[in-house]
C-alpha cells in the first residue's frame, strides 16, 4: 500500500516535473480551477505565485488565442468533439510568450450527464513551434525560389503508377486542370519523338540517390514545340518501389539566346556572313581537306565606299554593305561561304574550283556589287570593287598566307584602275602587301613579347608657351625588325588592321605606357594620349580593359586621352558614340583626329561631345602659301572655340605656319618643327624632373 501511495502522489507529480507538464483542473459548477506548480513553474512563477481563478489561464492567453481556445472546450462540453485539443500562447512572467499544447476533457458528470468537471494537461511547444516557424521561413523562400526560376516540381509513385504534377509544371506542359494528378502515362505523350528514347532512360529508376540532368523537347498540345530541362531522382523507401522526384523548368528562351549568341559569335552583325573568326577557322578546315582543293581564296574590297559614306552617311553606308553581301551571296556556288572581314572588305572561299571558273565568279561578283541595290537614288554615287583571287593547292598552306597573297593580289587590282579582278602571282607579288605584309604582321606580334616594339611619343605645346605648361604626349609606337632597322607605322599599322590584330597592339601600347608610367601621371608629371584603331573602337570589353589597367598602374582617368579618326568612326559610327559617352562619364580626353579630311567630319563634330579636335596636317602643312587652307583652318578654329573644344594643329614644319597659327587663336601644335618624336621613357623623365605646374585640361 506505500508504494502504490508513493506511485500515486509523489511518484505522478515527479513525473509532471520531468515531463514539463502543467496540469489544471476545473470546477464547473463552482467555477474553481486547480493549476498544477508544474504549471506555474512553465509560465516561470512560484508555487502560490498565481491565484487558481477560473479565468487565470484566460488572462494569460495572448489575445489572438482567446476565442479559439474557448471554442475548443465549449465544442467538447457540447458534444462536438471527443476531447480538447488546441494551441496556444500564454504570457511568462518575464513578458515574453511561450506557446502550449493544450490537451483535456469531461472527467466527471451528474446523476443527469452534465458535464461537472474538466481535467487537461498543457505542454511548452514553444521549440516546436520556432522549429515550424523557421521551417516555414525556409519554405517560403524555397517557394519564392521556385517562383523565380519558373521551375515546376513533379513526383511519380512508382507502386501506385500515380504522377502528380504541380501548377507551374502543368503551366509548362500546357496542361489544364484543377488537381496535381495526372494519368502516369501522360508525360510520355509529349515528348518530341527525335528525344523520346534517351529521355525515357534518362527517368528511369535507378540504384542510386544521384541527381540526373536532362534536357529535351516537348510537344505541347496545341503544336508548339518547347525546350526542358529536368533534374531527377530516384527516391527509395522500404518496403516499396520508392518514387521519382524531379523538377522541370521552360528553358526555350535560354535555347534561343543560346543560337542568337552562337550565331553572333560567328556572323557580321550588319550583313550576316560569317566574321573574320569564324572565316579563319572554316578556311583553315578547307585548307587541310586535300579532296576540296584547289581552294579559291577571294579578298574583295569595296572602291569609292568611303566617298559613298561621306555623300550619303553612314545609314546609307550600311544599307549599301547589305545590297552588297546579298549581291555576293547571290552569286556563290552552294558550297562557297562569304565573310566581312570589317569595313568595307569581304573575303570568300570556294572548294574545289579551277581558274577559269574563279574569274567567271570574279566577273559575276564585280556586276553584283555594281548593280547592288544601295537605297539611293539611280543618279547617285555607284560602287565597285577590286578583287584578288589566290588559289590554295598545298595543305601545309597557313591561312595568313592564303589571304595575304588573296590581299596582294587585290592590291594589284586596285593599281591597275580598281573595279577588276587579279590572280595572285608569287612572281608579281607587291612588296607592300601579300606574304611580305603577313610577315609583317607576324612579325609584330612577336615583337610584343621579345621587347622589339618600342614607346615614342610627340609633344603637344601650348602654342607660343614652354611644353611644360601642356605636358601631353601623344603615344607612338616603333617597330625594331629582327635587324634593329625601325619599320615605319606607315607600313606596320595597317598590316595589323588587315590582319585583326589592331586591338591586340592598342591594348599592348595603353597597358604598357600606363605600366610604365602611372606614377608619373598619378603625380601630374604628364599626360598621355592614344590613337585606336577601328577594331579597339568596336571592342565592347575596351573599357573594362582599361579600367582594369588604370586601377593596377595608379594612373587616373583624367590623366589618359584618346584619339579616335574618321576611318576609324565610319567602320562602326554608333560604337564610336559610345566609346566617346563612356568616356565622357570617366572624364578621359577624348580629341577627334585628322578633323576636315572627311567630308563627314562636321557630322562627328556634332554627334561625338569631344574635348578637342586635330586638324588634319594636310591643311597644315602648305598654310603658309595657301589662302584656302588657311580659310578652312581659320573657320574650323571658329567652330570649335564656340563649342569649347581645343584645337590642335598637326605637322607645323615652318615658324611661318606656327605664326599664323598663334595670330588664328590655334591653341595647341604638334610637329617637326615643336618637336619630334622620341623615346616615351625620355619624355617622362624630363617631365617628371620638373615640379608639374597642371594636369593636362
Amino acid at each position: 500500500m506505500a508504494e502504490d501511495k508513493i506511485r500515486n502522489g509523489e511518484f505522478w507529480t515527479l513525473a509532471l516535473e520531468r515531463a514539463h507538464l502543467g496540469v489544471w483542473d476545473w470546477d464547473i459548477l463552482s467555477g474553481d480551477c486547480f493549476y498544477s506548480p508544474t504549471w506555474s513553474h512553465m509560465l516561470g512563477y512560484e508555487d502560490g505565485e498565481l491565484a487558481n481563478t477560473g479565468d487565470l489561464w484566460l488572462q494569460l492567453t495572448h489575445p489572438d488565442d482567446r476565442e479559439r481556445a474557448l471554442a475548443s472546450g465549449e465544442r467538447h462540453i457540447a458534444g462536438l468533439t471527443t476531447s480538447i485539443e488546441t494551441e496556444l500562447r500564454l504570457r511568462h512572467k518575464d513578458g515574453h510568450w511561450i506557446w502550449v499544447l493544450d490537451r483535456g476533457g469531461i472527467v466527471e458528470r451528474d446523476e443527469t450527464g452534465r458535464p461537472v468537471r474538466l481535467m487537461g494537461v498543457q505542454t511548452d511547444i514553444s521549440r516546436q513551434k520556432e522549429a515550424e516557424a523557421e521551417l516555414e521561413r525556409v519554405n517560403v523562400r524555397f517557394r519564392l525560389a521556385l517562383a523565380a526560376s519558373g521551375t515546376g516540381i513533379w513526383h511519380h509513385d512508382i507502386d501506385a503508377n500515380k504522377s502528380y504534377w504541380d501548377a507551374r509544371t502543368r503551366e509548362i506542359f500546357g496542361l489544364v486542370a484543377d488537381t496535381d494528378e495526372v494519368a502516369a502515362d501522360l508525360w510520355h505523350t509529349y515528348l518530341h519523338p527525335d528525344d523520346k528514347d534517351t529521355t525515357e532512360r534518362a527517368h528511369l529508376p535507378l540504384a542510386t540517390d544521384a541527381v540526373i540532368a536532362s534536357q529535351y523537347r516537348i510537344i505541347r498540345r496545341d503544336g508548339e514545340i518547347r525546350h526542358v530541362e529536368s533534374l531527377v531522382r530516384f527516391i527509395a523507401a522500404p518496403d516499396s518501389a520508392g518514387q521519382i522526384l524531379g523538377t522541370v523548368r521552360d528553358i526555350t528562351e535560354d535555347k534561343k539566346r543560346e543560337r542568337e549568341l552562337a550565331y553572333a559569335a560567328h556572323h557580321d552583325a550588319l550583313t550576316g556572313l560569317l566574321n573574320r573568326a569564324a572565316f579563319d577557322r572554316l578556311l583553315a578546315v578547307h585548307i587541310a581537306t586535300a579532296r576540296l582543293l584547289p581552294l579559291a581564296v577571294f579578298y574583295v574590297d569595296l572602291d569609292y565606299f568611303k566617298a559613298l559614306n561621306d555623300f550619303a552617311g553612314h545609314a546609307a553606308g550600311d544599307l549599301a554593305l547589305k545590297g552588297v553581301a546579298g549581291g555576293i551571296l547571290g552569286c556563290l556556288p552552294l558550297s562557297a561561304r562569304a565573310a566581312r572581314l570589317g569595313g568595307d572588305e569581304f573575303a570568300l572561299l570556294v572548294p574545289n574550283c579551277q581558274p577559269a571558273a574563279a574569274e567567271t565568279l570574279a566577273g559575276a561578283i564585280l556586276a553584283a556589287v555594281r548593280d547592288a541595290d544601295l537605297g539611293l537614288p539611280a543618279t547617285s554615287r555607284k560602287l565597285a570593287a577590286s578583287i584578288g583571287i589566290a588559289f590554295v593547292d598545298d595543305t601545309t598552306t597557313t591561312v595568313a598566307d592564303a589571304l595575304a597573297c588573296a590581299d596582294d593580289a587585290c592590291y594589284a587590282a586596285k593599281a591597275a584602275g580598281r573595279n577588276r579582278f587579279a590572280v595572285f602571282s608569287a612572281d608579281s607579288a607587291s612588296g607592300s602587301g601579300g606574304l611580305n605584309a603577313a610577315r609583317v604582321a607576324a612579325d609584330t606580334v612577336d615583337a610584343m613579347d621579345d621587347g622589339r616594339l618600342k614607346l615614342f611619343g610627340q609633344e603637344i605645346h601650348l602654342l607660343g608657351k614652354p611644353w611644360r605648361e601642356s605636358r601631353h604626349v601623344e603615344v607612338l609606337a616603333r617597330l625594331a625588325g629582327r635587324n634593329g632597322k625601325l619599320i615605319p607605322p606607315g607600313e606596320f599599322i595597317p598590316v595589323a588592321e588587315r590582319f585583326g590584330i589592331a586591338s591586340r597592339l592598342d591594348r599592348w601600347i595603353i597597358r604598357t605606357a600606363l605600366s610604365q608610367h602611372g606614377p608619373a601621371m598619378k603625380s601630374g608629371a604628364i599626360t598621355l594620349g592614344f590613337n585606336l584603331s577601328a577594331q579597339t573602337l568596336s571592342d565592347p570589353l575596351l573599357w573594362d580593359f582599361v579600367d582594369a589597367v588604370i586601377a593596377e598602374t595608379g594612373a587616373p582617368h583624367s590623366a589618359v586621352g584618346f584619339e579616335i579618326t574618321e576611318t576609324a568612326a565610319v567602320t562602326n559610327f554608333d560604337a564610336a558614340e559610345q566609346f566617346v559617352r563612356k568616356a565622357r562619364e570617366r572624364q578621359c580626353r577624348v580629341s577627334l583626329d585628322d578633323f576636315g579630311a572627311g567630308m563627314s567630319s562636321f557630322e562627328y563634330l556634332r554627334r561625338f561631345p569631344v574635348d578637342q579636335i586635330k586638324i588634319d596636317g594636310s591643311f597644315i602643312e602648305n598654310i603658309a602659301q595657301s589662302r584656302f587652307d588657311r580659310e578652312i583652318v581659320s573657320a574650323i578654329a571658329g567652330i570649335a572655340k564656340s563649342l569649347g573644344c581645343a584645337v590642335v594643329a598637326e605637322k607645323i614644319e615652318e615658324q611661318a605656319a606656327l605664326d599664323i597659327l598663334r595670330d588664328m587663336g590655334v591653341a595647341y601644335g604638334q610637329g617637326f618643327l615643336l618637336h619630334r618624336p622620341e623615346p616615351l621613357e625620355a619624355i617622362v623623365a624630363r617631365a617628371s624632373a620638373e615640379a608639374p605646374r597642371k594636369r593636362f585640361g
